[in-house]
């Protein structure tokens, strides 16, 4: 658990309220909370050390930070477009792009997560998986009567974190108008997610910081920083 990382939660708390007082400045827009989780003796090189996962976080932000896209037509179009979907392709349109290398490249960096009905799988891998697969986008397979809202709003509560070239994790955990204590719990959740692969000495540094201001590196355990 990641109580082993820091001496306890309290750490991550006075770590994100730092944070979120580093940016007194008010801006136009809400910023995001961010994490960063820097390893130590992890070499990136070797894909077992690499991490791409899915953390559902234990509270959402008021503005969901991932957005979905479904891939499929008929009813299930229909369901994913009443639930809230960011986008919904249906097979003709995602025909209509085939070719279109800019913009299968922008559709697979814009949406956080992808859902695809399941008879229209084989003409995804086909069309988007040399897109999708290399950043680890691709999408989850949803049968003919699956609770596709359900798949969406918890891909909506989803966040990424992933090992690409350098041995650390940056994830966003929330947003400022959150309370504290959510963000702790969703940052303990990102926490526990990492330690199912890595050791509490594997954790080197943790920062929090708002999208426009100063990283906080947290207190260890024992109380260094």
């Amino acid at each position: 658990m990641s109580t082993q990382v820091v001496s306890h939660l309290g750490d991550l708390k006075e770590g994100i309220k730092q944070a979120l007082a580093s940016s007194p400045k008010k801006r136009k827009f809400e910023q995001s909370v961010e994490m960063v989780v820097v390893l130590r003796d992890v070499d990136v090189k070797k894909p077992e050390n690499r991490i791409n996962t899915v953390v559902v976080l234990p509270y959402a932000p008021p503005k969901k930070l991932a957005k979905v896209a479904v891939i499929a037509s008929g009813d299930l179009a229909l369901k994913a477009k009443e639930a809230g979907a960011d986008i919904v392709i249906d097979k003709d349109e995602l025909n209509k792009i085939a070719n279109d290398k800019k913009a299968l490249r922008k559709l697979a960096k814009k949406y956080d997560f992808f859902l695809a009905s399941t008879d229209l799988m084989p003409l995804v891998g086909r069309i988007l998986g040399k897109y999708l697969g290399p950043r680890g986008k691709m999408p989850q397979p949803v049968p003919p009567n699956a609770p596709v809202n359900v798949l969406i709003d918890r891909a909506k509560k989803s966040i990424r974190i992933r090992i690409k070239d350098q041995p650390q994790i940056a994830c966003r955990i929330g947003t400022e108008s959150q309370p504290v204590e959510q963000l702790v719990e969703n940052a303990n959740a990102v926490l526990s997610e990492i330690l199912k692969k890595f050791s509490a000495s594997n954790i080197g540094k943790i920062y929090f910081k708002l999208a426009m201001g100063k990283p906080v590196k947290i207190a260890r355990e024992g109380g260094k920083k």
